[in-house]
């Protein structure tokens, strides 16, 4: 009886979808330098109880705001600092993204036709890797897809509704604190452009309701209220800097051409969007839902994968009317999930390694008083895998960086520093500090590849993507 029950229980398919996208989450190592950079950051504000900024080697970092930071602390208390748990928060905006492609699909056609969607949607690879991938793109995806899904029924035809409106509105504050404006950017560019079209102003004024900017406010400026007063510069940094001058300058890295995602997408959706071309001919608000976001982001140079994360609600309702009724659809469903089950042993195989055999190396040898140094690579994830309660010091020619404008590693380093600039001294050392330090009292670990290392650094342990070394006291130390 409770086995019928289950089976016929409406929220089953939510249930099986987390499932899922769980099971083999943990099982690869961390890529980096991406999960390492985020995870390392979660895993930072966890050990130096420090909620509230997120840093990176003990430095202020404010690429991005810290929701995916606090769903992976929540995690690491429950699972440790596990793979699996710094993919908390892709994993939860995936869910999230499924659930509002459920109540969507839901809303129009029924139960039955919501499974298929979210069956179509578990197998899209995009969408299954990208749950399983540690950066901030899935959750803002989810966050953004909920807003839409929200707006659309508070702002109906028939009725408006205010509790909808709301929940458009939080979910809105959640994208915010998730990547940034563009939680905001994007649902009001996908549902404001079709009530215009249609000339519903009474819709428009509804949908700046006050109570919804309330729920809004209260939400998502707390946090961004707190940076500013704490840190100066925080504003020019975090929105000039990292939104409008990323976007709309070519110095930045990963460059791309304009039909760049025109091309991630359907190869990303294989083989459901073999179907696609079809889809594509039905106009209508999911069309131009996708559109709005590949034009959005397909304007700047820089560009990832992750940015076409939200078009995969309305990619899944476009392919699954596409798809309706086809002889070939099951098969290309059982497709698309042996290309997704595959994809995860295959990366484990043959994708990079991580640091992880440096930091278990690390871990057994560190003593009080021991200082651990970076050199050359960005080890994101050493402070993680060797569970140091202190963050590294980095060794770069620091003066020479600051003068050159590249948009590297380093670079996120030095501008974290501006905000911490006597904390930032002892992270950046330069060769005449470290200098000064071989004569101090502990040892000098340090983490470089071969070719990075200095000349007489002893190698302790030589591991897949990295070297242990240990750096002798100089005879010439009183």
């Amino acid at each position: 009886m409770l086995f019928h029950r289950i089976r016929q229980a409406p929220w089953l398919p939510l249930l099986l979808l987390a499932l899922w996208l769980i099971a083999l989450a943990g099982w690869r190592p961390v890529a980096l330098p991406d999960e390492g950079r985020y995870g390392g950051v979660a895993y930072e504000m966890l050990s130096d109880g420090q909620w509230l900024t997120p840093t990176l080697f003990g430095l202020p970092y404010f690429h991005k705001p810290p929701l995916m930071y606090w769903v992976d602390i929540a995690a690491m208390h429950l699972l440790g600092p596990t793979p699996l748990a710094l993919r908390a928060a892709p994993l939860l905006g995936a869910w999230l993204l499924g659930l509002a492609l459920w109540l969507e699909a839901r809303a129009r056609w029924g139960q039955a036709e919501a499974t298929r969607a979210l069956a179509l949607l578990a197998v899209l690879p995009l969408f299954y890797l990208g749950g399983q991938y540690a950066n901030h793109d899935m959750l803002v995806a989810g966050w953004i897809s909920l807003a839409v899904v929200a707006a659309r029924r508070a702002l109906a035809v028939e009725r408006h509704h205010l509790g909808w409106l709301c929940g458009a509105w939080a979910a809105m504050a959640l994208a915010l604190l998730s990547k940034g404006l563009i939680g905001v950017v994007l649902p009001a560019l996908v549902v404001l452009p079709v009530l215009v079209v249609q000339r519903r102003w009474a819709a428009l004024r509804f949908a700046l309701h006050p109570l919804a900017l309330a729920v809004f406010a209260v939400v998502a400026m707390p946090w961004f209220v707190a940076m500013q007063l704490h840190h100066d510069g925080f504003f020019d940094y975090f929105v000039m800097e990292q939104h409008f001058r990323r976007y709309t300058q070519a110095r930045f890295n990963n460059a791309q051409p304009w039909w760049f995602f025109i091309v991630v997408l359907p190869l990303g959706t294989l083989p459901a969007s073999l179907r696609l071309p079809a889809a594509l001919r039905r106009a209508g608000p999911d069309l131009w839902w996708l559109l709005v976001i590949v034009a959005f982001f397909s304007l700047p140079r820089s560009k990832l994968v992750g940015y076409v994360l939200p078009t995969l609600l309305p990619t899944a309702l476009l392919l699954l009317e596409a798809w309706r009724g086809r002889r070939g659809a099951r098969l290309a469903w059982a497709a698309g999930a042996l290309i997704c089950v595959a994809c995860v042993p295959a990366i484990a195989r043959w994708g990079k390694p991580d640091h992880a055999d440096v930091g278990a190396a690390l871990r057994e040898r560190l003593a009080p008083g021991d200082r651990v140094l970076l050199r050359g690579e960005p080890f994101f994830d050493l402070r993680l895998q060797a569970r140091l309660g202190a963050p590294p010091a980095v060794l770069a020619d620091w003066d020479v960086l600051r003068t050159q404008g590249a948009d590297t590693w380093q670079r996120e380093l030095i501008d974290a520093a501006r905000f911490a600039p006597d904390h930032g001294e002892g992270v950046l050392w330069t060769p005449a500090r470290l200098a000064r330090e071989r004569c101090a009292p502990g040892r000098i670990w340090l983490v470089a590849t071969p070719a990075d290392a200095l000349p007489d650094a002893r190698p302790i342990l030589a591991g897949r993507r990295g070297t242990l070394f240990e750096l002798p006291r100089p005879a010439a130390c009183p």
